[in-house]
């Protein structure tokens, strides 16, 4: 019933920039925090960035600085404004969304399918 799209992934250089978008789609009645993880090959994933439903926000302290977590809620979307990057920052970009949806009784959470993030010269 609910799905959550990724994109905006992509190859770019280092010191560029990229925006992910992270789509939730289906009858959702709130969504409590979004949040986007990252995971390298051979390396565990790890979380990134987080918001939540009042706009409180924490960093890695490998992006602080750099990225930016946002929202819109009335697009049920969430994204990740990615300034600066290092080549350290390529890998797959999870979304992950706690939220609730019309006939629901709870809230639980949600992940996207990924989009690769490659910073390479």
């Amino acid at each position: 019933q609910v799905q959550l799209v990724e994109s905006g992934g992509g190859l770019v250089q280092p010191g560029g920039s990229l925006r992910l978008s992270c789509a939730a789609s289906g009858s959702i009645f709130s969504i409590a925090a979004m949040a986007w993880y990252r995971q390298a090959p051979g390396k565990q994933r790890e979380l990134v960035a987080a918001i939540s439903s009042g706009g409180i926000t924490n960093y890695a302290d490998s992006v602080k600085g750099r990225f930016t977590i946002s929202r819109d809620n009335a697009k049920n979307t969430g994204y990740l404004q990615m300034k600066s990057l290092k080549p350290e920052d390529t890998a797959v970009y999870y979304c992950n969304a706690n939220l609730k949806y019309s006939g629901s009784s709870y809230y639980q959470g949600y992940w996207g399918q990924g989009t690769q993030v490659t910073v390479s010269s």
